[in-house]
């Protein structure tokens, strides 16, 4: 009996490879399944379907995992207004752990021998997929034709050709990954450290000009309603977002990075509706959260989003901080208003009944309901005391 094999499947000219290599050479069974995480059309979807059939796999499943992958880790990345290094929503090393969770179901799911994916040996992703499998499948091997073959794209190429293969095989200028949370650009001026990407390499063109508003209503640190019209679920709201805000240009930027493997990586990308959302939802918190939550809130968020992309997703100390994150937006529910232009925005203003800067209380820099002057006298000096006492018993030390 041939080994099952489960192949996590793009459509692309690597996983092609794989299902050729996999039929033809090892004589397996191929499952193949793609895992939307936002990135793909029906059309796209029903395309790859059929090239996959067509290659050869025994069966091609398509797991629709938007709004689970909202559930499971975007919506975390919001409550901790997340970005790596402080520029980047961590778009790609989000899902690729989504996906990398289904695929490992779908493994249990057939009882299959084997798991597969395209990576290469020169990225993250490689390190992603192999640790979610190691933990989720320990007993399933796992096998990468591309890096362990050490394969060119020449390689693959001419390999494909040979076997009668039709597809496009003329490689793009630049590489594009859509997903919900947004779009990574690579190209010739990110392989250095100098340079930016031209406008024709982004995929949402400018054609919006002049101001436009946007109303967001958050519930509970979630965004659920944009410009009054109310989604059921916030992937929804992401994506109404990005359609409204992409136009602008806003959200183009360039990460650099430390990549997993130990070598510094730039990449382009375009995040309108991360970039917005998350510097909404912040100015919201400022509003709404103490001093303290807010600090802690930002040490642990520092901690969450370096260990998500580096793979870390099943490490049960995310699930304690996602606990302080969900406890700690119990308040964050209100409206946000920003100002959109071409390639920047800004945020105007919060309205929410749990706003701390409550006119009740009195009003920063001019006047106080709360206390009267000697009460700050005596604060003022309880609150210093301990320094106080340092430098008195310093100076006496010193002799001074």
């Amino acid at each position: 009996m041939s080994k099952k094999v489960v192949l996590g499947f793009s459509g692309g000219l690597d996983t092609t490879y794989c299902v050729k290599y996999f039929t033809e050479e090892k004589g397996y069974e191929v499952h193949s399944v793609i895992v939307n995480t936002g990135g793909f059309s029906d059309v796209d979807l029903k395309n790859i379907e059929e090239h996959a059939y067509k290659l050869g796999v025994k069966t091609h499943t398509t797991v629709n995992a938007v709004k689970t992958y909202y559930d499971k880790i975007i919506k975390y990345l919001i409550f901790g207004n997340v970005l790596k290094n402080n520029t980047y929503p961590l778009s790609v090393s989000a899902e690729r752990l989504s996906q990398a969770v289904f695929i490992a179901e779908h493994v249990q799911h057939l009882n299959a021998d084997i798991v597969a994916h395209g990576s290469t040996g020169a990225g993250n992703d490689q390190v992603r997929f192999d640790m979610i499998f190691n933990i989720m499948i320990p007993g399933v091997a796992i096998s990468t034709p591309i890096r362990d073959l050490k394969l060119s794209r020449e390689d693959e190429i001419a390999y494909l050709k040979s076997k009668g293969v039709e597809m496009k095989f003329e490689k793009s200028i630049y590489s594009i990954n859509k997903g919900l949370w947004g779009t990574s650009v690579g190209g010739k001026e990110t392989l250095n450290s100098k340079g930016m990407l031209p406008d024709e390499a982004w995929p949402t063109q400018v054609t919006a000009s002049g101001i436009g508003n946007l109303e967001l209503g958050f519930r509970k640190g979630e965004l659920y309603i944009v410009n009054g019209i109310a989604f059921k679920h916030p992937s929804e709201a992401i994506q109404e977002v990005q359609k409204i805000a992409g136009p602008y240009g806003i959200g183009r930027d360039i990460h650099v990075g430390d990549t997993i493997i130990g070598i510094k990586g730039r990449v382009g990308f375009e995040a309108a509706a991360p970039m917005i959302i998350i510097k909404a939802h912040h100015a919201l918190e400022k509003h709404v959260l103490t001093k303290w939550q807010l600090n802690w809130k930002d040490q642990l968020a520092l901690f969450y989003g370096n260990w998500l992309h580096e793979g870390q997703i099943l490490d049960p100390v995310m699930r304690d901080i996602e606990s302080f994150f969900e406890k700690s937006q119990e308040n964050v529910t209100g409206k946000v208003f920003v100002e959109l232009m071409p390639y920047r925005f800004q945020v105007t203003g919060i309205e929410s009944e749990y706003d701390l800067m409550s006119s009740e209380f009195g009003k920063y820099g001019e006047m106080n309901t709360g206390w009267t002057g000697e009460d700050v006298r005596g604060f003022s000096k309880i609150f210093g005391n301990q320094t106080l006492i340092y430098n008195a018993v310093k100076q006496k030390a010193d002799g001074r």
